[in-house]
């Protein structure tokens, strides 16, 4: 592993945790972070995790943030910094009102990069930033300054006519990706699994809302077949027409290699998309709704490494990333 263990560093901690217990000075526990209203999530976002105030981690030299950073880049080659807008703004929710009656509130962007540049160096940890949903204008150019990785979501990355960006366009400084945690599967993306399952669960307002993104993810569909026909990404006698391709192996794997061929430096892949799964792990928006981060994969790693099909698939994606390399 050229980079090493690549970890996730969470937005907040939870009300009921240690650390909220011993530092109960640092917190704002009247209050959650979250996400106002987007596509993902139309309603806006309760996460319930009470946020640093940013006066007392400036009264207090920023030691709880130096020390954040430490502990978590000590053991990895990676650091994944969920919702790095954060860094800026978040999203303050009071306690028993809805996302929608939340406010940003800022913090001082400038000392905590510097920071995390810092931090990043003493322990020679890479940094990437999930820069995904509501994006103040500026903070991708700080972030970039910086020295942060970016996402790039293969779904996300559209021109203003809707068609797909090459990934071979991408920035370098960036990893590439079909789908995140918060996203469905490719198969669940492909049949709309994502927007039957966000109604059973009342994610969306109205049936208006449901429609229109029904009639999106048709279009979006089309684009996605138009350019990976356009890049030979798929084979030639392969049908292009959207309304009458459901998602089977060869599209999920040839979309896979396609976003390998692109320009990023970094590439991940998820393990149910390598399996084919339907069911997201998680689904913005719900609590107990949906069992979040409780469904398992189809096959354990054992039986995953051992399908011929997958080593094929895994063969593709290193050949591809190492064409890309010499670009």
């Amino acid at each position: 592993m050229t980079l090493g263990i690549y970890r996730d560093l969470a937005v907040g901690v939870g009300k009921g945790s240690s650390e909220i217990w011993a530092n109960h000075s640092l917190y704002c526990e009247q209050v959650s972070v979250g996400a106002p209203p987007d596509i993902l999530g139309p309603l806006g976002q309760c996460w319930g995790l009470p946020p640093i105030s940013p006066d007392q981690l400036y009264k207090m030299g920023y030691q709880p943030f130096i020390d954040l950073l430490k502990s978590n880049m000590s053991h990895c080659g990676a650091l994944r910094i969920d919702h790095v807008m954060a860094l800026l703004r978040l999203w303050w929710v009071p306690e028993g009102a809805s996302a929608i009656a939340g406010a940003y509130i800022y913090y001082p962007v400038q000392d905590l990069l510097n920071l995390l540049a810092l931090e990043s160096q003493r322990n020679q940890c890479l940094v990437i930033g999930e820069d995904l949903g509501t994006v103040p204008e500026g903070i991708d150019v700080l972030l970039e300054e910086a020295g942060v990785y970016s996402y790039k979501v293969f779904f996300f990355e559209q021109a203003d006519d809707g068609g797909y960006i090459s990934p071979a366009h991408y920035k370098q400084q960036a990893m590439a990706t079909l789908s995140t945690h918060d996203m469905p599967t490719i198969k669940g993306y492909w049949h709309c699994d994502d927007l039957h399952l966000g109604k059973e669960l009342g994610v969306y307002p109205d049936q208006e809302v449901l429609n229109k993104l029904m009639d999106d993810r048709v279009f979006c569909k089309q684009q996605i077949l138009n350019s990976l026909h356009g890049h030979n990404s798929l084979p030639e006698h392969y049908n292009r027409d959207a309304t009458t391709t459901g998602m089977e192996q060869c599209l999920n794997f040839s979309m896979q290699a396609h976003l390998a061929k692109g320009n990023a430096a970094l590439l991940s892949l998820q393990l149910e998309d390598f399996l084919e799964m339907d069911d997201p792990v998680n689904v913005p928006g719900t609590n107990e709704e949906y069992r979040n981060w409780q469904r398992k994969l189809s096959h354990n790693l054992e039986q995953l490494f051992a399908n011929e099909q997958i080593k094929g698939l895994l063969e593709n994606l290193t050949h591809a990333r190492k064409e890309a390399s010499l670009k």
